[in-house]
């Protein structure tokens, strides 16, 4: 239970932002599930396309790092070069 005013204003802040946060997250992984369950290179690619942007933008964001970011792109870069074309 907050005892200042600053104090009850962020509870509501963090609220909002863990809601983000969470929608962000589930979004990435999402899109990472999508990569690794492609079948094809064509498909693995256009999916690719996709993920990259959104680890991108969840990164630009804060939820997780550049780092991150970059080195799960290498990773499904590296995976979708081994799917049968």
């Amino acid at each position: 239970m907050p005892h200042h005013k600053s104090a009850e204003k962020r509870v509501g802040t963090n609220e909002v932002r863990r809601q983000r946060n969470i929608a962000a997250t589930t979004r990435m992984r999402n899109a990472l599930k999508a990569v690794r369950s492609a079948t094809t290179r064509a498909a693995g690619e256009a999916a690719l396309k996709n993920t990259i942007s959104i680890l991108d933008r969840t990164a630009q964001k804060g939820v997780i790092k550049r780092e991150t970011a970059s080195r799960q792109k290498s990773r499904l870069s590296k995976f979708v070069q081994t799917l049968p074309a």
